[in-house]
């Protein structure tokens, strides 16, 4: 099974779906991270430039310590991520076509900011221009129709998952890979004086209560046409 998670920014993978990422990696599935924004905006002190540098490597070494065989980076500066510009959609189309997944793992289309809404419908949309083959393109065309799975949102507001994995056994791990962006821990904590690691391990632990286990998280479907599976596509 291959899979692909496809975040907006370096640390969004690994705070709503590292554990499930983990648990596909433990079961023997190829699995590919990335994120669409670069990140260089998430600083009071460090300079765009470096901070984007310093987040891609951040992301880089959580994506490899949960296992991922590549870690991608569209490399748009934060607040200026753009569903409507062609050239970001074809190099997202470009990654599934690469990846070639059985199924894509995005942020929930209403979230709390635009940009990880416009990285939705970045990561939909070039999931369907993945199968168009008179776009710009580097790989052959791949199916159109890839089941999507959007992930959690910041805090859980607003959001009612329809499915849960129980990442019990994978939530230190998924911790561990959280704390790889150094950065983004030591800004949370000096900006918004919140504990990073812990508001995550809270997060899990409220989507855990809801289906009966220690730890989980919680997605749901992509309901439109031909987005659907016969298959059960989530890890046990």
């Amino acid at each position: 099974m291959r899979v692909l998670f496809m975040g907006c920014h370096p640390d969004d993978v690994e705070c709503y779906a590292g554990g499930t990422v983990r648990k596909y990696v433990e079961q023997g599935a190829e699995v590919y991270t990335g994120h669409v924004a670069n990140g260089c905006q998430g600083h009071v002190v460090i300079e765009p430039g470096p901070l984007a540098a310093m987040r891609a490597k951040e992301a880089e070494a959580a994506g490899k310590f949960l296992g991922a065989k590549e870690v991608f980076n569209l490399d748009i500066d934060d607040l200026t991520v753009a569903s409507h510009d062609p050239a970001v959609m074809d190099e997202m189309a470009d990654i599934v076509r690469y990846v070639r997944p059985d199924v894509i793992f995005t942020h929930n289309p209403k979230d709390y900011m635009r940009d990880h809404e416009e990285a939705s419908v970045i990561v939909t949309n070039g999931s369907f221009c993945s199968g168009i083959s008179h776009r710009p393109r580097k790989y052959e065309p791949f199916s159109s129709f890839v089941p999507v799975f959007f992930m959690d949102v910041c805090g859980g507001l607003g959001f009612q998952p329809t499915h849960y994995v129980d990442i019990t056994q994978q939530e230190e791990m998924k911790l561990k890979a959280v704390c790889c962006h150094e950065s983004q821990v030591k800004w949370m904590m000096d900006h918004d004086n919140v504990d990073f690691c812990e508001m995550v391990q809270t997060w899990d632990k409220y989507r855990g209560y809801q289906c009966g286990v220690k730890y989980a998280e919680g997605f749901k479907p992509y309901n439109v046409y031909q987005r659907y599976s016969t298959k059960n596509l989530l890890p046990d």
